[in-house]
């Protein structure tokens, strides 16, 4: 069974012309599984060929909009590409509620037109959520998905209560043998060991490399909320990872900091390097 890793999206929550939100799909043989929709999502779908009908599930990490603003966008537009069945979403807890709100609150209007006055596509197709927490197993016999809790933004100043709600998850996708390891966005942390154990290909978020952490805001962020080039290698020479995909780039006028970023990573991981760029196409 062919398994590829597409980057559809490798940018974070700033605009970038050059990289849409953070978002990545899995090939597996004919199954389209797509991890979070970001800004551009459906865009770079078509762009990279895939069939819009055919992308489905959705996994999502958590809630920050660079990794579920477009989301309603696929739902629209897998239908139009001529979806038949439900689109089924994972996602942390509230998962459900967010969508719920999209197609009752938001976009209510835009799907009764297109489902009255389109009769030709059939009718509006549905959508099914199902909130998932870490343990939880998706298996579908041909291959199977594990949410794993990490940390994002954990030890920040924020309230107990909000970060009860607060639930971020990475993924660990195996199919035939392989495994297949989506971060999510987090610093090191024990289920981002639980999900990379192994991983014949880690798709990790890295926001900085070590000379552009130069300010308390930053510091903070490498810390607590988004790893950086300082962490990464050691992850994936810790986990035995095979191929690492670093991703979650912020803007960057020129690829000068990426070199750098690629040459601190390799001093502590010895295994295949990819600096991700959106439409990056990694085989497995």
């Amino acid at each position: 069974m062919t398994m590829r890793v597409v980057l559809l999206g490798t940018g974070g929550p700033r605009p970038d012309p050059a990289r849409g939100g953070t978002t990545t799909l899995v090939r597996c043989g004919d199954d389209n599984i797509l991890f979070d929709a970001g800004r551009g999502v459906t865009v770079r779908l078509v762009e990279a060929g895939v069939p819009l009908a055919a992308v489905n599930p959705v996994f999502i990490t958590h809630h920050h909009f660079d990794h579920i603003g477009d989301l309603y966008d696929v739902m629209l537009a897998t239908w139009m590409g001529g979806r038949k069945e439900a689109l089924k979403i994972y996602g942390p807890p509230d998962t459900k509620r967010i969508v719920d709100a999209l197609l009752t609150q938001v976009y209510d209007k835009d799907i009764g037109w297109r489902h009255m006055g389109e009769p030709a596509m059939g009718g509006w197709k549905p959508v099914a959520v199902t909130d998932i927490i870490a343990g939880d197993v998706v298996d579908t016999g041909r291959w199977k998905v594990t949410p794993h809790t990490v940390s994002h933004g954990h030890g920040l100043d924020i309230p107990p209560a909000f970060l009860h709600r607060w639930v971020c998850h990475g993924y660990r996708f195996e199919a035939d043998g392989k495994v297949i390891a989506i971060s999510g966005d987090t610093v090191d942390c024990p289920g981002l060991d639980r999900l990379a154990a192994d991983a014949d290909v880690l798709v990790q978020c890295c926001f900085l490399a070590s000379p552009e952490i130069d300010n308390e805001h930053f510091r903070r962020l490498a810390k607590h909320t988004l790893a950086c080039g300082d962490t990464v290698g050691k992850i994936a020479a810790r986990n035995r990872v095979k191929t690492l995909v670093l991703t979650h780039h912020r803007p960057r006028r020129d690829d000068a900091m990426l070199n750098v970023l690629a040459e601190e990573v390799a001093r502590d991981f010895s295994g295949r390097i990819v600096i991700g760029r959106d439409l990056t196409e990694i085989e497995v």
